[in-house]
């Protein structure tokens, strides 16, 4: 199998967040998409060991700050290589809370969106997490990061907690 042909399908790079009992925290993800217009629904995969997972799953809700294309590696690094388990992600962040209690990142985002969850599967490593859009908003005006950039023109990899890691895959 050649994982170059999972890479062709488009992606964008979000930070997919969450709260409980006010505690923030999020996650890179890369798999966010809509799956309905009336009422207008969103999807996230969330791997099962990433405590923004189970922040969602408790608290019902979820926010998604859309990325620009400068986004810093660092900053990408910040939320997507690093456990909240052991690290204040959200620490000198430029953020606000939205109508879910959700943290919604301000920092290098260009739109965001926040949803009630409807709908939860599993699969073997990731819930996909189905919500009821319940606020969006414009930041900026900036392109948006795509997954392919982030990979080719950034050379950033994949956490191994990610859905599209397949480390034991590639030469």
């Amino acid at each position: 199998m050649n994982p170059e042909a999972l890479y062709r399908i488009s992606y964008g790079m979000y930070i997919v967040s969450s709260h409980r009992n006010g505690e923030p925290n999020g996650q890179i993800s890369n798999t966010v998409f809509q799956v309905s217009s009336s009422p207008v629904m969103i999807a996230v995969c969330l791997n099962r060991e990433n405590l923004t997972n189970e922040f969602v799953r408790e608290s019902k809700v979820f926010s998604v700050s859309v990325l620009e294309k400068n986004t810093p590696m660092e900053f990408i690094g910040r939320f997507g290589f690093r456990s909240g388990r052991n690290y204040s992600k959200f620490k000198d962040i430029d953020f606000f809370t939205g109508k879910t209690g959700a943290p919604i990142v301000r920092d290098h985002a260009v739109a965001y969106i926040e949803a009630e969850v409807r709908h939860e599967m599993e699969t073997s490593t990731h819930t996909l997490f189905v919500g009821n859009v319940v606020d969006a908003g414009i930041l900026s005006d900036a392109d948006v990061m795509t997954y392919s950039y982030y990979r080719q023109e950034l050379k950033g990899r994949a956490p191994k907690t990610a859905t599209v890691y397949m480390g034991n895959l590639e030469g």
